[in-house]
């Protein structure tokens, strides 16, 4: 009796150690001994432990389903295994799996929202990522914004452009709403820096410069400096008279060309008939046109024309400025 004790104490201890070198072993091909990664699979909601294997072996992980679950049983983990997409680690052992799947580390999806788009141009490319859950698909501008909260009735330049990861199935709104507390972290910071002498009013007004900032921008060392000119122009009531606030303004009817008469056709954000800044934001500013509203160079300039390049041309009179325009636009000396 003793004998037979000491035989199944022993054939348990091989068995426990055995499941230990199997589950520290890396999930490979038995065939080609090729370990495994990026192989993505999903653990469905309720899941029972057994059918959690057996969802892992059925998108392809060759791990044995058995002892997957016996080990979850053996090291307390079994009811601790968290639903969602995941995609398999390079270099992953059973045991390290079970981990992953036990701290909920789910593949990770990305979104790139850029500089300088506009709130409709976020939308479309919200509504067309596939690893999003669409929450607001059906919402209007005012029903997204009132969901997450937002005071504001107009959606444009309270988004922060970024790259943005997220678990697969995440909900879109936790994208809008990461995005506008990211650009209000930012906004406050920048306006709790700022210069007293600016001529804003509001946050808000700042941010509708930085959208400006943002769209005229074409090099970055000349942002601070652009910021200045058209922070001078406000300080001398002169108009801004900026073709991406008119561009704006024309909405569905800008073809790509703006004309004479699109600069002498009147609405709310045509900087070039009227006095002062546009009742919104025209884009989606990023940190550094936030910065260069709040913290523009120190310069008298007054007016700007594109080299070619990318750069810009500054002046601080018209004279200079017509020089500028007749060398870099018209091909004068």
């Amino acid at each position: 009796m003793k004998k037979l004790l000491l035989s199944c104490i022993l054939l348990m201890l091989l068995a426990g150690a055995g499941l230990l070198f199997w589950a520290t072993q890396p999930i490979q091909s038995g065939a080609q001994s090729v370990p495994y990664q990026g192989v993505p699979f999903t653990i469905k909601p309720g899941s029972h432990l057994r059918s959690t294997a057996d969802q892992i072996v059925a998108a392809g992980i060759p791990v044995n389903a058995e002892l997957l679950t016996l080990l979850a049983r053996i090291t307390g983990q079994a009811g601790k295994i968290k639903a969602g997409s995941y995609e398999l680690k390079s270099g992953a052992t059973p045991k390290t799996l079970l981990r992953q799947m036990v701290l909920g580390q789910f593949a990770q999806e990305s979104l790139i929202i850029i500089e300088g788009w506009t709130f409709k141009q976020m939308r479309v490319a919200m509504a067309a990522h596939p690893g999003l859950k669409h929450d607001t698909i059906d919402l209007t501008d005012a029903q997204l914004l009132a969901k997450i909260s937002i005071k504001e009735k107009y959606p444009e330049g309270l988004f922060f452009p970024d790259t943005y990861l997220f678990a697969k199935g995440a909900s879109d709104l936790q994208i809008y709403r990461q995005a506008n507390t990211t650009l209000m972290a930012h906004l406050n910071e920048a306006w709790s820096k700022r210069d007293a002498s600016l001529p804003y009013k509001t946050p808000y007004e700042a941010l509708i410069m930085a959208s400006i900032v943002e769209k005229e921008t074409g090099k970055k060392a000349d942002r601070n400096t652009i910021a200045s000119v058209f922070i001078n122009r406000l300080k001398a009531g002169m108009m801004l008279q900026t073709d991406p606030t008119v561009i704006y303004g024309m909405g569905a009817q800008y073809n790509g060309n703006i004309s004479k008469r699109d600069l002498q056709t009147d609405t709310a954000y045509n900087t070039y008939t009227r006095i002062g800044l546009p009742p919104t934001p025209i884009a989606l500013p990023g940190a550094e046109s936030l910065r260069a509203a709040l913290a523009p160079a120190n310069t008298d300039s007054l007016y700007f024309v594109a080299r070619g390049d990318g750069s810009s041309q500054f002046s601080s009179n018209l004279d200079d400025h017509n020089r500028a325009v007749n060398k870099y636009i018209r091909g004068g000396n």
